[in-house]
């Protein structure tokens, strides 16, 4: 090992043994469904399981602040009302004197902000006047937002550089960004950030998602067929998740195969309405939100697994999926080609293109040994993103940005002692008058205050 190498390894232990206090906020955690809230909850777990007092703010589903500790982690949640144009998030009342009280009560190291939205935006500004660093984690993009507007061809453009451009202001802010892909950081840095920021993926639990053998059972008890290829689609049935380009190639394949779409969402009436009229109703079943236990062996009874999303900055339904030995086929957009490399574990088909969609199904699907070689290769690249080793990246940038913080605040704070005290300075003094002059100017201070007078 290289001398490198074990500097980074002891960093990484130091890290690991020296328990802190995070705080994640998430303007998205359960019980709301998708991806963000996945990964909000599971890194919340996973830092409290290595030994580090966890605290989330998140909105409440009610109109009154809520407190609970959820399997170990402390759950500050905001009254909050629906958004009227994104059915399940939740947008809470402004509380700003509440989570300034919990943000001084529990007095976090760091502070990791998961959404720019209402409570991002309250913490960001709290954690100024309270002297916390805070890393920010962009998991958005603006068609996330509102597809209709970012692909609307007069505002569009506008609308994604508005939306770029608070993010990065509100990203610059920050002691450190980050972005669970390439692909999202580079977005970040085309529009203008400036600080310091790396990629870390979300991750992804390679003991929990493996391959294994194909369920009759749990095929039957979903209504899907046991001897007819099976695609498996999982993903939020809304806009950008381009689902009615998935119905259309469904109509146009030549292999009798059956789709299951897994998740629920806005746009589920009109996709239900389009196989109707695209006539492959008996060929599609829409099956909602399904538990974990049984989407396991959903992937693992799965022939393959299709992604038309043109939305996705990193695509936890894809890892999942990669994770249990499936080969993908999946829209050239974004990140998507970062975990799905074209000819070695899968297809990429222009977005958009049912056609070039529905030749790319039916190549693997009379292709057993090529499916078999693909999902060898998904298994491969996935090792990349296990979470044991994501979480060792977190807790080094946690520690790391912990520490130089604090090493700045005090020498910012000798520094100003300094220029009052020029003796303070002097290499001459001894610790102990270095002490009784910092004495001084604290009781100079107190008594400032006493007397109404800030400094």
């Amino acid at each position: 090992m290289c001398h490198l190498e074990v500097i980074a390894s002891a960093v990484r232990f130091i890290g690991s043994t020296v328990d802190m206090r995070i705080m994640i906020v998430s303007d998205q955690y359960p019980p709301m469904v998708g991806g963000v809230p996945t990964v909000t909850h599971n890194l919340a777990l996973d830092l409290v399981e290595r030994g580090h007092q966890v605290s989330v703010i998140a909105p409440s589903y009610g109109a009154r602040d809520v407190y609970r500790l959820e399997q170990k982690v402390h759950v500050y949640r905001f009254s909050s009302f629906e958004w009227p144009t994104y059915k399940e998030l939740r947008i809470p009342f402004l509380p700003l004197l509440p989570l300034r009280n919990v943000i001084k009560k529990t007095d976090p190291d760091i502070i990791h902000i998961h959404s720019p939205v209402v409570l991002g935006n309250i913490a960001h500004i709290l954690a100024g006047g309270l002297r916390k660093p805070i890393i920010v984690t962009n998991h958005y993009l603006p068609i996330n937002m509102s597809r209709s507007l970012a692909s609307e061809p007069f505002l569009g453009k506008h609308f994604c550089n508005v939306s770029y451009s608070y993010l990065v202001y509100f990203c610059n802010g920050c002691q450190y960004v980050t972005a669970p892909t390439m692909t999202a950081l580079n977005l970040l840095y085309e529009h203008g950030l400036r600080v310091p920021a790396r990629a870390i993926s979300n991750g992804i639990d390679l003991q929990k998602f493996t391959p294994g053998e194909r369920d009759p059972q749990v095929l039957q008890r979903f209504g899907l067929p046991i001897d007819r290829p099976l695609l498996l689609h999982v993903n939020r049935l809304s806009e950008e998740k381009r689902v009615n380009v998935l119905l259309d190639a469904m109509a146009k394949i030549k292999t009798d195969a059956h789709l299951a779409l897994v998740g629920t969402g806005p746009a589920e009436a009109d996709l239900r309405l389009q196989a109707k009229q695209l006539d492959i109703g008996n060929r599609v079943s829409f099956l909602g939100f399904v538990s974990d236990t049984d989407l396991l062996l959903l992937r693992r009874s799965a022939d393959l697994f299709v992604i038309p999303s043109e939305g996705d900055l990193q695509s936890l339904a894809t890892m999942e999926a990669m994770a249990c030995g499936l080969s993908i086929i999946a829209a050239n957009a974004y990140a998507l080609p970062e975990l799905v490399h074209h000819e070695e574990n899968g297809l990429l088909f222009q977005p958009g293109d049912s056609d070039d969609f529905a030749q790319g199904i039916d190549r693997l699907l009379n292709d057993r040994d090529l499916r078999a070689r693909m999902g060898e290769q998904s298994l491969k690249i996935i090792a990349a993103h296990d979470r044991v080793k994501v979480l060792d990246e977190w807790e080094e940038l946690y520690h790391r940005l912990a520490s130089e913080f604090k090493e700045n605040k005090e020498r910012r704070q000798y520094l100003r002692t300094a220029r009052k005290y020029p003796a303070y300075k002097s290499q001459n003094v001894t610790k102990v008058s270095r002490v009784k002059v910092a004495k001084v100017a604290k009781a100079r201070r107190s008594h400032r205050r006493r007397n109404g007078k800030f400094i």
